[in-house]
This record gives C-alpha cells, sequence and structure tokens, in this order.
C-alpha cells in the first residue's frame, strides 16, 4: 500500500493515465491514416476524471456529488438529470469528411491534437512535482524545529 500525499495527487496521476490513453488513440489513428474504411476515434477522458473526482473526494451524504441548481421561481428550468458522466467513452471523431477510401483520419488533426495532449501531459506532470516539492519542504521544514 502506497503512501498518498493527498486527494489531488492520486487525481493527477488519475489525469496522466487518461492522457496516456488518449497519446495511444491519436498515435492509432496517425498508424492508420492509410486503412481503407478507417475510423479516427477519440476518449472523452473528461468524464473518467469526474468518476475519479467522485471516488476520491467522496459522493456525500446522498451518494450525489452533484451541485443542485437554485430554483427562485417555478418557471425556471429545474436542469438536465438525464446525463450519466461515470464512464469515459471512446468515440468516433464527427466532422471529418471521409476520404474516397472511407478513412476519416486528418493528419492535420491528429497533430494538432497531439501537441494539445502533450501540453497537458506536461502539465500534470510539473503539477505533480510541485505538488511533491510542497510536502518535500514541510517535512524538511520540520525536521529542523
Amino acid at each position: 500500500m502506497g503512501f498518498e500525499i493527498s486527494k489531488s495527487n492520486a487525481l493527477m496521476v488519475e489525469g496522466l493515465n487518461a492522457r496516456a490513453l488518449r497519446q495511444d488513440l491519436i498515435s492509432s489513428n496517425i498508424a492508420n491514416i492509410d486503412t481503407p474504411f478507417y475510423k479516427s476515434r477519440d476518449v472523452d477522458f473528461e468524464t473518467a476524471l469526474i468518476e475519479k473526482t467522485k471516488e476520491i473526494y467522496g459522493a456525500g451524504e446522498t451518494g450525489n456529488a452533484t451541485l443542485e441548481m437554485a430554483q427562485t421561481d417555478m418557471s425556471h428550468l429545474s436542469g438536465d438529470k438525464s446525463f450519466d458522466a461515470s464512464k469515459a467513452t471512446i468515440y468516433l471523431r464527427d466532422g471529418h469528411t471521409a476520404r474516397n477510401d472511407g478513412n476519416t483520419v486528418d493528419l492535420d488533426v491528429e497533430t494538432s491534437e497531439l501537441g494539445k495532449n502533450a501540453m497537458m501531459f506536461n502539465a500534470l506532470t510539473s503539477a505533480l512535482q510541485k505538488n511533491g516539492a510542497i510536502f518535500k519542504s514541510v517535512i524538511e521544514y520540520s525536521s529542523k524545529l
């Protein structure tokens, strides 16, 4: 059993895992750029992080981690409760024109997404390092007292 620095640390690790999955999917899309009828895929990892956040921080007494919308007038909408963000999903990207062979991979889109994903991965890595450095400095300072 490992030592948990903080709840946010576990969430950042899950974020890194999700970014690694996205990297694999984008790489797979690029690798299949010449495969007839291949449809480019992506992952909606934000929903996976929502699920992990509920798990880490708890779902509250009611088992529901949602914030209820205030309804100050009976004519106000009550909000959409049908969306279930409990699972990450891999989906086919829409909006990309298929070539004559039915392939929907666009190299420009994939390289752009690859760059964005790498930037987010690096940001999470940096945040994890800084989070660890804060706790390390607290431990070092407290040993001097």
